[in-house]
């Protein structure tokens, strides 16, 4: 998977242009990362494409030195499941964030 980086953002396209998985995350107030968005379009979906891209996201935020948290459900427990291989990256705030899928037209 060729994977692209931008402010805010990882994600993957086809070779046509299609979104095929993304991850959208926003800085907090105390300079960690808030992970609110991931996605993974209908083809990929049921092939492990969402956990290799947190892994992607992970090893971002490590090479960074980011600490993280997420309000997108699915990464808040992709996070807490592997807590001991990220621990480093893992944000105080990732037992008590609230977490809910951000809706918009890619659900």
């Amino acid at each position: 998977m060729d994977w692209k980086y931008e402010n805010g953002r990882i994600y993957s396209t086809a070779e046509n242009g299609e979104l095929m998985c993304e991850t959208t995350f926003i800085r907090k107030e105390n300079g960690e990362m808030n992970i609110d968005h991931t996605y993974v379009n209908p083809v990929w979906r049921g092939q492990s494409v969402a956990g290799k891209m947190m892994e992607v996201v992970a090893e971002y935020f490590r090479k960074e030195g980011i600490k993280a948290s997420a309000t997108c459900s699915y990464a808040n427990v992709w996070l807490k499941r592997h807590e001991k291989q990220y621990q480093d990256i893992l944000s105080e705030d990732t037992y008590d964030q609230a977490a809910a899928c951000k809706i918009d037209g890619n659900h």
